[in-house]
C-alpha cells in the first residue's frame, strides 16, 4: 500500500509516522510545498516548543478549542495528553509542566522535538519530498492521483491531508474541488492594536489576573494581560481573539476593550474594601501606596488617567476622586483598531468543515480513503500547547487510515 501525507508540519509528521507504524508494509511519502518543515514547532514557545498542555480531563481539555470542541472530545479518547507524554518519553524526550500548565521538553529547546520527529521519520524509512506543492487531488477508482506544481503526478492508495491553515480561501480551493465544504478562514490568536492609546507607553508591563470584555458582545476572558508597544497581548487577549475570531473579523477589528484590572472585583465590593482598609493608610500618598498589588508603572498610569495627584494622601481623596479611581480600576476602556499576527505562529479559524470528517477515523465522509489532520480542518485552540495537541491527536488517528476501527 502506498500512502501520501501532504504537509510537513507537526500534524503531517505525526500522521506519516503513525501511518508507517500502523501499516508496517506500507510505502509512506511526506510531501512539503516549501523547502522547510516543522517551522511552527521550531518557533513555538519562544524556541522552547510548547508541546502540549498538562490537562488530562478530556472534557476540560476539549473546552480549549473554539472550533472543534465536540469533534476533539471524541478524538482525545484515542490519543490524549497522556499519550503525547508517553509517545515522546518512549523516544527519550521527557516533558515538563510549568505552573500555567504549558508543557515543554526538559531541554527547553524546540530542536529536541524537531530531532525526535526527524529521527522517527528516518527510522521508519519514510521519504520526505520538499518543494512538492499539490495543486490538485483526483480519485479514479481505488487510486488517488496527486498533481504537483512541478507538472508531474503520482498515484496512491490512501492520502492524508495535513497542509495546515490557509490565510485565504483560495489556498483551500483544491480541497473544495474534491467535494468538501470549506469554512472561510479568518485569523485567530492575534493581539489587539491600540494606536493613539497612551497605555502603550507601558510596554512590557504584565498585569494578572485581569478580566477583559469586548463591548457589544458576550466575549470575555480572564488571565494575564501584556501591554505592548502596539496595544495589548497576553493569554487573556489571545483567548478573546480565538473565541471571538469571526465576531471580531465581522467588526473589522474595530471595537472597545473593557478591562477590569482587578479581575472579578465589582465597584460595590471595591468600595466596601476601601472603606474598611483606607483608614489604615490614610496618611500615605496615593502614588506610594498601591493597595491592589498592581504593577507600579500601571498603578501610576491609572492614577494619572483619573487626574488624581500622586502626592495627595488617601485621606484627602474626596468621593468624586474615589469614584473615578474605582471606575478606572474595574471598568477601564480602550479603543482597538486592528490586529497583529505573527507569521510563524499564525493560526486560522476555518478550513475543511468538520461535518465532512469522521472524528473516529479522520476520514472524509465525501471521499473514502482520504483523511485529514491538523489545522487544515476547522479546528483551532487557544494558546498554551492546545494546537499542537490537536495536531498530535488528529495526525495519530489519520495515520491509522481506519485500521482498528
Amino acid at each position: 500500500m502506498k500512502i501520501a501525507v501532504i504537509g510537513g508540519g507537526a500534524a503531517g509528521f505525526f500522521a506519516a509516522i503513525s501511518a508507517r507504524t500502523h501499516h508496517t508494509g506500507a510505502e509512506v511519502a511526506l510531501f512539503e510545498a516549501t523547502g522547510k518543515v516543522l517551522q511552527k514547532v521550531k518557533v513555538s514557545g519562544g524556541g522552547r516548543c510548547n508541546v502540549a498542555h498538562d490537562c488530562h480531563e478530556i472534557a476540560q481539555l476539549s473546552k480549549s478549542y473554539p472550533r472543534g470542541e465536540k469533534f476533539l472530545k471524541k478524538a482525545f479518547h484515542q490519543f490524549s495528553t497522556a499519550d503525547t507524554i508517553a509517545w515522546y518519553a518512549e523516544r527519550g524526550v521527557k516533558l515538563k509542566s510549568e505552573p500555567d500548565g504549558r508543557m515543554f521538553p526538559i531541554s527547553n529547546s524546540s530542536q529536541t522535538i524537531v530531532d525526535c520527529l526527524f529521527n522517527a521519520l528516518h527510522n521508519l524509512n519514510i521519504s520526505l519530498k520538499l518543494h512538492h506543492k499539490v495543486t490538485k487531488l483526483e480519485k479514479a477508482g481505488d487510486k488517488f492521483f496527486l498533481h504537483f506544481s512541478r507538472g508531474d503526478q503520482l498515484a496512491f492508495d490512501k492520502v492524508i491531508v495535513a497542509s495546515g491553515g490557509s490565510p485565504k480561501t483560495e489556498g483551500l480551493e483544491w480541497l473544495r474541488e474534491s467535494g468538501h465544504q470549506i469554512e472561510p478562514p479568518v485569523p485567530s490568536l492575534f493581539t489587539f492594536n491600540m494606536p493613539g492609546e497612551a497605555i502603550t507607553e507601558l510596554m512590557g508591563v504584565v498585569a494578572e489576573p485581569v478580566n477583559v470584555r469586548i463591548q457589544g458582545t458576550k466575549l470575555q476572558s480572564s488571565g494575564p494581560l501584556l501591554i505592548t508597544h502596539w496595544g495589548m497581548s497576553g493569554p487573556a487577549i489571545l483567548r478573546l481573539s480565538a473565541f471571538g475570531a469571526r465576531i471580531l473579523h465581522d467588526m473589522d477589528y474595530r471595537f472597545h476593550v473593557q478591562v477590569n484590572w482587578l479581575d472579578t472585583a465589582t465597584e460595590h465590593l471595591l468600595r466596601q474594601h476601601l472603606e474598611v482598609e483606607k483608614p489604615t493608610f490614610s496618611k500615605r500618598q496615593v502614588g506610594n501606596k498601591n493597595p491592589f498589588q498592581l504593577p507600579t508603572r500601571l498603578w501610576l498610569y491609572l492614577l494619572q488617567k483619573t487626574g488624581i495627584p500622586l502626592q495627595k494622601t488617601w485621606g484627602e481623596l474626596g468621593k468624586k476622586a474615589l469614584n473615578r479611581l474605582i471606575n478606572v480600576l474595574t471598568n477601564d476602556l480602550y479603543c482597538a483598531s486592528g490586529k497583529t499576527t505573527f507569521k510563524e505562529e499564525f493560526v486560522t479559524c476555518g478550513g475543511v468543515s468538520l461535518q465532512d470528517i469522521s472524528p473516529a477515523t479522520m476520514q472524509s465522509r465525501k471521499c473514502p480513503g482520504l483523511y485529514f489532520a491538523g489545522e487544515v480542518m476547522d479546528i483551532d485552540g487557544i494558546t498554551g500547547g492546545f494546537n499542537f495537541q490537536a495536531a498530535w491527536t488528529t495526525g495519530f488517528i489519520a495515520g491509522k487510515c481506519g485500521q482498528g476501527i
